[in-house]
């Protein structure tokens, strides 16, 4: 299949002018793959209608829907954390950070859940909006599992199974390289 053959999202994700149109366009084609409503949760329609005329080049999508409620659902708690860490702190940091949040609460690694074709897009566009976080995962821990660690620090709840990761059996799934 050629890009002209494309469906719109998938044909701007290959050829986005930024990395942060590559990310919501992958994010945004990702959603509709999966049947996910809204395709981006935590933005008003007005922001919605804007993020397609200004960076989805005219692309009209439908955002609309409820979410579907998951047992653990962490949406506003993720946004607020990468809201916090967010340079600069604009209109786009929150269209991507509501993309990560929303793409969070799915099952698979965070950069399979943004429709990226490898984690080395979601470091980028990591270091590139989000710094300080990146900053604070020195260890290199998977960004699921670290945005999810800084939640359960900030409520007090401990989630590893030994007191010190080093010495955790489950070190080799939750840092290093994806596959």
């Amino acid at each position: 299949m050629n890009a002209p053959d494309l469906p719109p999202l998938q044909r701007l994700a290959a050829r986005a002018p930024s990395l942060e149109v590559q990310v919501l366009a992958c994010m945004l084609a990702e959603s509709q793959r999966v049947g996910a409503r809204p395709l981006i949760r935590g933005l008003s329609a007005a922001s919605f209608a804007v993020l397609c005329a200004t960076t989805l080049a005219g692309i009209d999508l439908d955002n609309s829907g409820q979410a579907q409620s998951t047992t653990f659902d962490e949406f506003e708690e993720l946004y607020q954390l990468l809201m916090e860490y967010a340079t600069p702190a604009d209109r786009m940091a929150k269209w991507l950070a509501a993309a990560i949040a929303s793409a969070a609460q799915r099952d698979n690694h965070l950069w399979q859940d943004l429709g990226l074709p490898s984690r080395t897009e979601l470091n980028a566009i990591l270091r590139q909006r989000f710094p300080g976080l990146v900053a604070a995962n020195s260890a290199d821990m998977k960004w699921k599992k670290f945005f999810y660690r800084q939640l359960c620090e900030r409520a007090g709840v401990p989630i590893c199974k030994s007191p010190n990761c080093t010495d955790c059996v489950d070190h080799p799934v939750c840092f290093g390289p994806e596959n």
